[in-house]
């Protein structure tokens, strides 16, 4: 095989708590990641010149040792003393900077790329070792579907998937540091009620219940984004007018997403918030669903 073409999905928080900060500086985490269908897409070439070569449709993101692309060929390429090179081009479609793993999924499609490639014959498990060394996001990216994310975010637990719903994403014109939002994140000053009930929405997995599923969703996180970013809550608002069950924020932000019930009702929301009424709230806006 010499070339292999990828789609990198995204993916949304259904739930997301933080239960304590680490002596390590990181922080213990209860989650639920859901697969997304939008993607990036990706295209790697196996090359004679001993070099890995990235290009993108941003020219914003960076090319080198500072993307997680580079850095994931960089590791499999120095592991197995990999003689040829690989030359990657990314159209990049989730976006960035905006808590849907979109430089994790990346990452870990090159992963599995350069593993096809190079006809390393590692396991899904043993890339996921390798991927956690990149980003707690990675193993789930690599994994897909709907998972508890425990730990840093690499222990997990497979769940029932979530049943075919509309789900429209909106993120407004800032980008978030993750790294600001945890330093900011004091989980012990904060009332049991910012804890989301991650259980709930498990049991509603379970039952197959969209709508309960919706309900019951929640992220600790808002707690610090939302404050130094209304236009989140107004987006969530917004949503919640034009018929989502309900919305909140995904990952650190500032993506927004909300679930539907029904298809029309979504519709109208993407075309509020892309071309209508809400249209200043969201620099992007899509309407996707699950990945099943």
């Amino acid at each position: 095989m010499d070339s292999v073409k990828l789609q990198a999905y995204g993916k949304i928080n259904l739930s997301l708590d933080v239960l304590r900060q680490r002596e390590d500086g990181y922080h213990d985490v209860r989650m639920i990641m859901q697969t997304v269908k939008l993607h990036d897409n990706i295209d790697m070439q196996k090359t004679k010149d001993p070099e890995i070569k990235l290009t993108t449709n941003l020219s914003f993101l960076p090319v080198n040792e500072n993307n997680l692309m580079y850095r994931a060929a960089r590791m499999l390429i120095d592991e197995f003393d990999i003689k040829e090179g690989v030359s990657m081009q990314l159209k990049k479609v989730i976006p960035v900077s905006a808590g849907m793993a979109g430089g994790s999924t990346d990452a870990a499609s090159v992963l599995y790329g350069m593993n096809k490639l190079f006809n390393l014959r590692l396991s899904t498990e043993d890339l996921k070792l390798r991927g956690v060394k990149l980003g707690a996001d990675v193993p789930f990216c690599l994994t897909r579907g709907t998972a508890l994310s425990e730990g840093i975010g690499e222990v997990l637990t497979p769940l029932r998937k979530l049943p075919s719903c509309p789900i429209v994403l909106a993120k407004p014109a800032i980008s978030v540091s993750t790294k600001f939002v945890y330093q900011n994140l004091h989980v012990n000053d904060l009332p049991a009620e910012a804890h989301p009930d991650v259980d709930s929405v498990i049991a509603a997995l379970e039952k197959q219940d969209v709508n309960e599923v919706a309900v019951n969703m929640g992220n600790i996180l808002e707690t610090v984004t939302c404050k130094k970013y209304p236009e989140i809550e107004l987006i969530k608002d917004a949503m919640k007018e034009l018929g989502a069950v309900n919305a909140i924020m995904s990952g650190s932000g500032p993506t927004v997403f909300g679930i539907f019930s029904d298809v029309a009702e979504a519709q109208k929301c993407y075309e509020a918030l892309r071309f209508g009424k809400y249209r200043n709230l969201a620099k992007q806006v899509y309407l996707t669903e699950p990945w099943l």
